[in-house]
Formats: structure tokens, C-alpha cells, sequence
């Protein structure tokens, strides 16, 4: 059973609840380790004076700030002296609506639990209340040195409280001060906006963030297997070229058709009503034209449409594989 990262009482009006923060999520990221390059000696980062070049222990290391020509010297004791709500409190100030709180302010989630099976009817009541209400409570608490603004959630799925750390409004940076080529006013075609909303219908899903994975580090971990064995690893595709605005029309139009085509498929095999047709080719010429068809998309291309598909393994597989399996598949669903 995990341990809490924080305790304290949570507050709200005169109902007072023994609480529990615990880290919600995880990280799989691959880490290495820093080696001299034709060795394996580790490399180690060391606290170093830089006058003299010798190394420095931790409990001779005080924190200085820079005022120009001088620091200013701060024990850490200190810190602790002056920090707010030292008394282990996440007082809630007031309820929000949770559409008022722009996305950007939210950083990290942890999952809030009550101290104790006495305390589970107050635990469920907010939770309940807030998710009824759609609002979240605003509190700050102070965690490992530092204080927090955070929003207390209900998270109707799972049935808990959810506790977010939040940036302060001073952190948010202004994006017309950080990004050069924002466009100012564009005049965009009638017909370019519908054709930019058909395709975002044709992409529509429902969200189900188990659908995807971190791809980039599956790579990784294929990459260090490969290297161990001395088996080579197929090279990523280089990225899109950027559209530019007199091919943008075509660019949104071949795009709306490839993300139909997987759905319409079906639907137009068949359709035709009365009409003469020509002699259908045979199975064998469709299967190798269609092969020739899907070797002249590129890899990310291919990937689309083996998503589509459903293909199973297809994160995995080399170019030639996803044709391959598209063109299987295919086969198999018009036997």
C-alpha cells in the first residue's frame, strides 16, 4: 500500500476531514545512465566551489540570492520558519466552476483519500456534492517547502477526490510575448472552413486514452535490444512538409478522402443498384494492385490506415509489413 505524500485536514466551512495526498500517476520513461564515451566509467555530478575546484558536502551549502554585488545568505531553517501553513491545513476558500478554470493552470494530479473508514460518509458526500455541482474547491496547502494553490475535484468515474496543484496566474506566459508568427486577423474561404470541419467529423472518436501508447519509448527499449544483439533498426519516416496557403484546398480535400475511405469502403462495394457494370478484374489482379497501391504510401500513412483497421501488432511492424497485413486484411474481408 502506497504511503500518503502529504497529510493534513481538509477544511470546508465547520466539516473538518483527516486527508491523504498520493501520487496519481507514474512515469515510463527509459533512463541512462552518463558514460565516458569507449568505457564504461559512470559519470557523476559533484558539488564543486568553482573558485577552488574542490568538492563541497551538502551541510556546508547554504542558499544565496543575488542582489548585483553581493548574495544574500539563507539557511534553510529559515525557510522552514517563515513557511505558510505550517500547521499541515488544506482549508478550502471557496467553490468554482470547473468551465471558469482555463486548462493551462492545472499541473500535477494526486489522488485524495480519507484517514480512516470513520471518515468515509464526509469523503463521499463532497465528493458527490462536487460532481453534482460541476465545481471544484480552491485551497492551498504547503508540500515539501513549497506552497501550492491546488483545485479539489470529484472524479465521477472512479468514484474519489482528486487534488490538482495549480500555476499561480503570474506563471501563465503571455503567448503573443513568447510566440513571433502568431497570425493576426485572417480572412479564411468559406470553403476552406467547411472542408477543414468535414474533416474534423471524419476524424471524430470517442476519447479512450487506453488506445494509445508511448510509442517513442517502445522505439527506444526495440533500439537497446537491437544494439545487444547487433540487428539493425529501421529509421523513422522524415516528417510532412508544411502546407502552404495555395495548397491548403487540396491538402484539406485529400485529407477529408483518405479519412473516409476506410469507413466508405464497405458502404460502396455494394453499392451500383442497376446499373452495367464492367466485369469486376480477378481476385488475383485486385490483390496485386491493391499491394502496388499501399507500397507508394509512406510508413505514417500506412499506420493510419492499419489503425483504422484495427490491425493488431501493427506498432511494431516495418513498412512492407503494414502493406502487407492492409492487403491480407483486405482479402480477407471480401472472401
Amino acid at each position: 500500500m502506497a504511503r500518503p505524500v502529504w497529510a493534513g485536514v481538509l477544511s470546508f466551512g465547520l466539516v473538518s476531514l483527516p486527508v491523504g495526498l498520493y501520487t496519481a500517476t507514474d512515469s515510463h520513461t527509459i533512463h541512462f545512465h552518463q558514460l565516458q564515451r569507449g568505457t564504461s566509467d559512470r559519470i557523476r555530478n559533484k558539488r564543486v566551489n568553482e573558485r577552488t575546484g574542490k568538492e563541497v558536502e551538502l551541510d556546508d551549502i547554504v542558499k544565496g540570492f543575488e542582489t548585483g554585488d553581493e548574495y544574500v545568505l539563507v539557511e534553510p531553517e529559515e525557510l522552514d520558519e517563515i513557511a505558510p501553513g505550517r500547521s499541515q491545513a488544506l482549508e478550502v476558500t471557496g467553490f468554482v466552476d470547473l468551465d471558469q478554470v482555463d486548462p493551462i493552470f492545472f499541473d500535477k494530479t494526486y489522488y485524495l483519500g480519507p484517514k480512516g473508514k470513520e471518515y468515509g460518509k464526509v469523503y463521499a458526500l463532497l465528493q458527490k456534492a462536487l460532481a453534482k455541482a460541476n465545481r471544484a474547491g480552491v485551497a492551498t496547502l504547503v508540500m515539501r517547502g513549497r506552497e501550492y494553490l491546488v483545485a479539489l475535484k470529484a472524479d465521477e468515474q472512479l468514484g474519489i477526490l482528486t487534488v490538482h496543484t495549480l500555476h499561480w496566474a503570474d506563471e501563465i506566459r503571455d503567448p503573443r510575448e513568447q510566440i513571433p508568427d502568431l497570425p493576426g486577423k485572417v480572412k479564411v474561404a468559406e470553403r476552406e472552413m467547411k472542408m477543414a470541419e468535414q474533416l474534423i467529423a471524419a476524424l471524430s472518436t470517442d476519447w479512450d486514452p487506453s488506445a494509445f501508447r508511448d510509442t517513442f519509448q517502445e522505439k527506444v527499449a526495440t533500439l537497446i535490444e537491437a544494439k545487444k544483439t547487433g540487428e539493425s533498426v529501421e529509421k523513422a519516416e522524415p516528417p510532412a512538409k508544411a502546407t502552404g496557403a495555395v495548397d491548403l484546398m487540396e491538402a484539406l480535400r485529400a485529407s477529408v478522402d483518405r479519412a473516409r475511405s476506410p469507413k466508405d469502403t464497405g458502404a460502396k462495394a455494394g453499392s451500383g443498384g442497376g446499373k452495367r457494370r464492367k466485369a469486376a478484374p480477378s481476385a488475383k489482379k485486385r490483390v496485386t494492385s491493391k499491394r502496388a497501391s499501399l507500397q507508394s504510401l509512406t510508413k505514417a500513412e500506412l499506420y493510419e490506415r492499419a489503425a483504422a483497421a484495427n490491425l493488431p501488432g501493427r506498432s511494431t511492424m516495418t513498412h512492407d509489413q503494414l502493406a502487407e497485413a492492409l492487403t491480407t486484411a483486405g482479402r480477407g474481408r471480401a472472401a
